[in-house]
């Protein structure tokens, strides 16, 4: 085991960064990337969006999709992030918002760890810079005694910065982003100084737009941002893909073994998903009533990975009804005052008489006695 502060493998770290995982990714696409490339960029805009996206390089290296949905979005938010705008990533939880500012900043920059994580606590240190008290106090207010932050190192470095959950940070704390984005300058009244971002610099933000209400964002700030939404996937077809890629991935960084003949569960919990989600049955023929939460792709994912775990330390290996039914209720069942009732009626009444359900019925039963 290393030592604390000693250099880690990317094999040995339970989550590698998007520019670690897919490295090997990442300098194909360098490789072979002809076309003109913004400030201090990696990957020209065309070859950012063939690494989110996917496609086949003429050397025949495959790049493999990171998001699923279309391609449009995509091409708008790369586009942004070559402008002096920055990038607003808004959608439902679950809508892959974090996985896309990340593979971006990776594409964009070579670095996704600068980050900001959004809560009520987020000081304006922040996303400003803070001091080094020792410095400060034997010393005095000096270059040396102040600590940047992620976002002075971007402005300074000309990178791309991440913001995650720009609505849960308090409104007084966010508005210090104002004049970093319009001015593109951060002022150090204490130095008499300011700091200019440099060509290369831009920020993404993400925010939950079932958030609105606990810190919106301003109108003046609201302004700064170009805004992409990110939908949930279109069609049942597209979200199960998406489930059983990043189940594979997250399964192999647990060394956890592939789930033979798995996609008949992933397709089970996605269909109960989008019914729940969507308040009616995938004929068009039976309304059903919605739970309190989301029931988001990043959800169903969970609730696969841990029907996978269970498969193979508990069961045969072989993912079945009785190894996702305990995730499947407990996504859907948030709120046990409301919720129960809506997953006790959906189950008599839906998933009771649908061919070829009996034993996922049987499953989700017994562990919602």
């Amino acid at each position: 085991m290393p030592a604390f502060g000693e250099q880690t493998s990317a094999a040995e770290v339970l989550r590698p960064h998007a520019e670690d995982a897919f490295a090997a990714e990442l300098a194909a696409l360098a490789a072979r990337d002809d076309r003109p490339r913004p400030a201090r960029w990696k990957l020209s805009p065309w070859a950012v969006a063939t690494y989110l996206l996917g496609g086949s390089l003429p050397d025949g290296t495959v790049i493999t999709p990171k998001y699923v949905g279309p391609r449009r979005l995509v091409e708008v938010a790369v586009t942004t992030l070559a402008t002096d705008r920055a990038l607003l990533l808004l959608g439902v939880p679950g809508t892959a918002k974090t996985w896309v500012s990340e593979h971006l900043a990776a594409a964009v920059s070579g670095d996704s760890t600068l980050l900001v994580q959004g809560t009520a606590g987020t000081p304006e240190e922040a996303i400003r810079y803070g001091w080094n008290y020792a410095q400060l106090l034997a010393h005095g207010p000096s270059r040396d005694a102040l600590v940047p932050s992620p976002v002075m190192r971007a402005m300074t470095e000309g990178t791309t910065v991440r913001v995650e959950e720009l609505t849960r940070i308090p409104a007084d704390v966010q508005d210090t982003l104002i004049t970093i984005l319009s001015e593109k300058t951060l002022p150090i009244p204490e130095l008499g100084q300011e700091v200019q971002a440099v060509r290369g610099f831009n920020l993404i933000a993400t925010a939950n737009d079932r958030d609105r209400g606990v810190n919106d964002l301003s109108s003046a700030l609201r302004r700064r941002f170009n805004t992409v939404v990110l939908p949930l996937p279109a069609s049942a077809e597209a979200e199960v893909d998406i489930v059983t890629r990043r189940v594979d991935q997250i399964g192999r960084s647990l060394d956890l073994p592939s789930a033979p003949d798995g996609t008949d569960e992933i397709r089970r919990v996605v269909t109960v998903f989008r019914e729940l989600r969507d308040g009616l049955t995938r004929d068009g023929r039976t309304k059903v009533k919605s739970p309190s939460g989301t029931l988001s792709t990043a959800e169903a994912i969970s609730v696969v990975t841990g029907g996978l775990a269970l498969s193979a330390h508990f069961g045969d290996g072989v993912l079945r009804p009785g190894d996702v039914a305990a995730g499947v209720l407990g996504a859907v069942v948030r709120d046990p005052g409301t919720d129960r009732v809506v997953w006790q009626e959906y189950l008599e009444t839906v998933v009771r008489e649908r061919d070829g359900w009996q034993d996922f019925y049987r499953a989700c039963r017994e562990v919602s006695a």
